[in-house]
């Protein structure tokens, strides 16, 4: 019988051992997932792997393998020659599922071959500088923040000084060119446009860590190109941002001390709530809802800093803007489109709902992320101009 219960005990320990190793194991996996979802979150991605495939190229139209994107209905463009050159790409013209190939109307080859081969798609329709892409008179200008000197473009409304200029604000890993749509109308409305890189930009100084902040760095940018505004002759500026943009434009309205100059903000699907975009990116990437909170949870502790790679924990709670609603005191014009894949529309309804004396939202449908301009220019620019004229 001792022996028995010998036997029996040393079983037991093992047996929990054994558990104790798998328990750690997975602690440690999820640990690993975790800090991965993070890094992704705030790494910037420079790679721009070519993702359409011209089939042909017929006069005035274009055909493409068919992919999520070149099915979209609207205006845009193609990359080619690795971003050496560009295209823009019109409505559908002819869809053929069982073959697998759209046919789409050519606007125009600003540069570059357009051959049969692969390119890379431009959600922006809009490819190169202001002088060559809206036939605008455009200067490069230097912006001067904490980081160092980003590149921007100045896109003047004449040839003296203008009191009235608007600062545009791009995603997160997009480019400057995703600002243009917004720059004719703009223009007509008497602004002078500033369109800024910010930090960890390809082109751009990078931040102390090479990270995104998710707004609550970057809002230094914005105020710097407000900064230099104000040195060019501004006295009322407006902001307008897109994605993360806009998450970085509400930054820049409680914390920066030129706040009063700004008279009226446009938003175009604008993170309102980072929480919630964690959510969703981690059930949209099949992440389990334990390894997503964890990733969330480290973004802000200051002793996982080195875990993850920020300078500065990222407090996303400070990105809650149905929970901080009582802190705007701008105008808002704020588009968003109700199938936005990426950035869900339901915090930007919120905000609205919250503060309606603020807040004018206008829903879209059917343009998914950040592209309700492309599916319906007219109707996008009618909305912004009567915003800012009203």
């Amino acid at each position: 019988m001792p022996s028995r219960r010998l036997s029996l005990r040393r079983g037991a320990a093992l047996a929990g051992a054994v558990g104790a190793v798998m328990a750690g194991a997975s602690a440690a996996g999820s640990l690993g997932a975790a800090t991965y979802f993070a890094r992704r979150v705030l790494t910037p991605d420079p790679r721009r792997p070519d993702d359409t495939e011209v089939l042909s190229v017929d006069g005035a139209s274009v055909t493409l393998g068919l992919t999520e994107n070149t099915r979209l209905p609207g205006r845009y463009g193609l990359w080619l020659g690795g971003g050496e050159g560009h295209a823009r790409l019109g409505q559908v013209l002819e869809l053929d599922e069982a073959a697998g190939r759209v046919r789409r109307e050519l606007h125009g080859v600003d540069c570059g071959r357009l051959a049969p081969g692969f390119a890379r798609w431009n959600q922006y329709y809009y490819g190169l500088a202001p002088s060559d892409s809206l036939g605008l008179a455009c200067e490069d200008v230097l912006v001067r923040s904490d980081v160092g000197d980003l590149p921007a473009w100045h896109v003047p409304t004449g040839t003296g000084a203008n009191r009235r200029w608007a600062v545009l604000v791009h995603g997160r890993g997009a480019r400057r060119e995703e600002c243009l749509r917004a720059v004719p109308v703009l223009h007509r409305a008497g602004f002078d446009c500033l369109v800024p890189m910010y930090r960890n930009d390809i082109g751009a100084p990078a931040s102390p860590d090479g990270r995104y902040n998710l707004g609550l760095s970057e809002w230094r940018d914005v105020e710097a190109a407000m900064v230099h505004a104000i040195d060019h002759g501004a006295e009322e500026v407006v902001l307008v941002g897109w994605s993360m943009g806009g998450a970085i434009v509400l930054q820049a309205l409680v914390r920066s001390w030129l706040a009063d100059r700004v008279t009226r903000v446009v938003l175009d699907a604008p993170v309102i709530d980072w929480a919630d975009v964690l959510r969703h990116q981690a059930a949209l990437n099949r992440v389990p809802g334990p390894v997503g909170a964890l990733g969330r949870s480290l973004i802000g502790r200051r002793s996982a800093r080195r875990l993850v790679g920020v300078h500065e924990p990222i407090d996303v709670a400070e990105t809650d803007w149905v929970a901080r609603a009582d802190e705007l005191a701008h105008p808002v014009l704020l588009i968003h489109s109700e199938d936005d894949e990426f950035v869900p529309a339901g915090p930007s309804a919120a905000l609205a709902v919250k503060r309606p004396d603020l807040v004018h939202y206008v829903p879209w449908r059917g343009a998914r992320h950040t592209k309700e301009w492309n599916q319906d220019p007219q109707r996008w620019e009618q909305v912004v101009g009567d915003f800012l004229c009203g």
